[in-house]
């Protein structure tokens, strides 16, 4: 495969779970077996965190030729609130990363929807082929709402709960629930046209 060929490759199959799923399972493994009293897991957790979305935005550049928009901002946000959470030694930071990513990707996909741009076709227009432009406002529209949701489920779930149930609910809870929204899209998708032959199932980037 040359180069060039290489480049507009798209992560699939083992691939794709690597890269979005990748570093959230190091992130639970590392709060697991930390060798260290357990206040203490969840700062040795978020340093193996940093490391794993790096080394999966390096993994896709190598192997790929690219790293994906929303895999940036992911990796932007772990590193940047995974940093701050170590150097003021407060969790909380960590904790309300997931919050903000969903609330900003919300308002991304709802500012592209108020100005009649579905902006997940820009992201995702090869994976759902064939998809007309209702279809990508509706799609656009529910990943908002779900976003919004979600956004609103960490909040209750780290205020609520045990940090050690807040990071598995990270793995058990949130990506479950990312692809059964997804699943739950597709009947609208392929009555707006998705060619289901061609149409490589995919959410918009990593779970948070």
């Amino acid at each position: 495969m040359s180069e060039l060929d290489k480049s507009r490759e798209e992560p699939t199959g083992g691939a794709r779970l690597l890269i979005d799923f990748g570093p959230l399972l190091v992130f639970f493994l590392a709060n697991f077996f930390a060798p260290v009293p357990g206040p203490i897991k969840i700062f040795y957790a978020t340093g193996a965190f940093m490391i794993a979305m790096i080394a999966a935005m390096l993994f896709s550049q190598i192997r790929f030729g690219k790293i994906s928009p929303m895999l940036w901002f992911s990796g932007l946000m772990v590193v940047v609130m995974g940093g701050i959470t170590i150097w003021l030694h407060d969790e909380t930071f960590i904790k309300i990363k997931p919050t903000l990513y969903y609330t900003l990707i919300a308002a991304i996909l709802g500012f592209g929807l108020y100005t009649g741009r579905p902006l997940l076709k820009a992201v995702l227009g090869s994976t759902y082929p064939g998809l007309d432009e209702e279809g990508w406002k509706k799609l656009t529209r529910n990943w908002a709402l779900f976003f919004v949701c979600m956004a609103i489920l960490n909040e209750a779930v780290w205020r609520n709960t045990t940090t050690n149930f807040w990071v598995g609910f990270k793995l058990w809870g949130a990506i479950p629930l990312t692809f059964l929204f997804a699943i739950a899209n597709v009947p609208m998708l392929i009555k707006h046209g998705m060619n289901l032959t061609d149409a490589k199932p995919a959410e918009p980037g990593p779970v948070e």
